[in-house]
């Protein structure tokens, strides 16, 4: 078998039926081997940003490794924010990138670089091969790697001659791998210690999520009555958001997540990377004296970043199973403290629902009304996927989504995401419709993912948070006590003017597009997409603050 031969039938191997990229003369080898395969199916994006963006969506709607191509030097440089946001959020991937032909790579001729220099610091691994009788191994070895806890994605170099070789290269087979067991004894320590708690806590991680263990850790806490937190800017939903015993999502600041943890006299953290802070605070994140138990499919989690009383790794599911197992019947107060905290936070989502109703309104639209608008126009089943700076901080206090993967976010940061992941997300999983919530800053990042949306006739429906400015630059001035915050005049951080016009940017990629005049129709705009046929752009104009205008 030829090596561009090994790398297809591996891939398919492997689970993949699309391969996302765009491609370069590098990638040439591949393009024309593609040609005359019935699959996988090339999905072209216009920007690698967009392209690794889509494949960070698919991953994780289909729970498969995706695969990427790039080109040289320059596409994965391109790519390098989709990789960080998929390293930061645990996204299987391998990217393949074409690199220039060996034989006159000392000369340095142009495209070429160090693509491992340049991957290495956004992925798990990078590597380019020598050989093309390595290149099966190789690939093989960075599909394993990528779905390997904790996971995120290789790059593996290829140049582009050693495709085109004509030699006859073995293809090793598939090893598929068990998880290891569950530590009994950890356990049921760690069962002991939460039931003899009189204020215990559990903090959801997004390692639930991705290991389909939402249900495990619901019949921990309410084993236990506990009030349990997502971890902060979660990306999925690792806790029903409807559940009376959801206290909603931890803020990103040391200080308010120890102020939190401090009302509680043991603590579950299950799958939670180290809570990852945003702004600093000074002090640690979790208070002295509180008793946590730690549980991640990552050993190196455990104790990373705060001392635990008793750590389990190994299959988050099946830790989480036996630990409910061991608290069955075991908390007498259990019943009690669940009801109480039900109250208490109905009380507390009432209260946030009748603000944002009392907001609505014309356009411009108050933010609050805006997050409450798309919340309560979306479709039955439907997945969000949101990368809205402030406005997503609002849209996550009024959403009540129960089901996992009903929320699709990037804790990595790297604006640019949202466009490409909605695409990839929809056709990973086409049944469910596809709302995706985005800033205009965070949009004109990943723009041309429009494109790739209007190409394949995506129905995905995206609704851009107009408010012409960095409001999250604007807001954390503010708090600070900035002197510019106290001047109202900002450098830097304004859209307008002149205003983007987001219908036109819709129109311009092909995608049909509309500007809601008031809450009430962002609302009916965004219950309309359960029948929609392709994709749409919902511009819904948002207040601005703090201009100085």
């Amino acid at each position: 078998m030829r090596p561009i031969e090994a790398l297809l039938e591996i891939a398919r191997d492997e689970g993949v039926t699309r391969v996302f990229g765009n491609p370069g003369t590098t990638e040439l080898p591949l393009m024309d081997a593609l040609a005359g395969a019935p699959d996988p199916e090339y999905v072209l994006g216009l920007h690698e940003g967009s392209v690794v963006s889509m494949a960070d969506g698919y991953a994780r709607a289909s729970r498969r490794t995706s695969m990427v191509s790039l080109h040289v030097a320059a596409g994965v440089a391109n790519g390098l924010i989709g990789m960080l946001n998929a390293r930061r959020s645990r996204t299987p991937m391998v990217i393949v990138a074409g690199q220039q032909d060996r034989r006159h790579l000392v000369q340095d001729p142009m495209l070429s670089g160090d693509l491992v220099g340049l991957a290495s610091a956004a992925t798990k691994s990078a590597v380019e091969v020598q050989h093309a009788s390595d290149l099966p191994l190789v690939l093989r070895r960075a599909f394993a790697l990528a779905a390997r806890p904790p996971a995120g994605p290789v790059l593996v170099s290829v140049p582009m001659d050693l495709l085109e070789e004509d030699i006859d290269v073995a293809v090793p087979a598939r090893s598929p791998v068990s998880g290891p067991g569950v530590a009994a004894d950890v356990v049921a320590d760690a069962a002991a210690l939460l039931a003899a708690a009189e204020r215990p806590v559990v903090v959801a991680g997004d390692g639930v999520g991705r290991a389909g263990a939402v249900r495990e850790l619901v019949a921990v806490a309410e084993s236990l009555g506990a009030a349990v937190y997502h971890q902060p800017m979660n990306d999925g939903v690792d806790f029903p958001g409807g559940h009376p015993l959801y206290a909603g999502m931890l803020l990103p600041r040391n200080a308010v997540i120890r102020e939190t943890l401090g009302r509680y006299d043991a603590a579950l953290i299950a799958g939670c990377h180290a809570f990852m802070p945003h702004h600093y605070t000074p002090g640690p994140a979790v208070p002295d004296g509180l008793a946590i138990v730690q549980v991640d499919e990552d050993p190196a989690e455990i104790g990373r970043n705060f001392p635990v009383r008793h750590g389990v790794t190994g299959d988050l599911a099946g830790t989480l199973r036996a630990l409910a197992d061991r608290l069955e019947g075991r908390v007498p107060s259990a019943r009690a403290r669940a009801e109480w905290l039900g109250a208490v936070h109905a009380r507390a989502r009432a209260e946030t629902e009748a603000a944002a109703r009392g907001a609505y309104g014309p356009s411009p639209l108050d933010p609050r009304a805006a997050a409450h608008a798309v919340a309560a126009g979306l479709p039955e089943d439907a997945v969000v996927v949101e990368e809205a700076i402030t406005t997503g901080l609002l849209l996550r206090a009024v959403l009540r989504q129960d089901r996992p993967r009903s929320y699709v976010h990037t804790v990595g940061g790297g604006l640019g995401w949202g466009i490409g992941a909605a695409v990839g997300t929809r056709l990973a999983d086409p049944e469910r419709p596809v709302v995706a919530v985005l800033g205009d800053g965070c949009a004109m990042f990943g723009l041309q993912g429009l494109w790739s949306a209007a190409r394949y006739e995506v129905p995905v429906t995206f609704v851009v948070m107009n408010n012409g400015e960095y409001r999250t630059l604007k807001d954390t001035l503010d708090e600070g006590g900035g002197t510019s915050a106290q001047r109202g005049r900002y450098v830097g951080m304004d859209l307008a003017p002149p205003p983007l016009d987001w219908r036109a940017a819709g129109r311009l990629f092909g995608v049909e597009a509309v500007r809601a005049g008031s809450a009430a129709e962002l609302r009916d705009a965004v219950a309309a997409v359960k029948d929609a046929d392709g994709p749409l752009l919902i511009e819904a104009p948002i207040a601005a603050r703090g201009t100085g205008r």
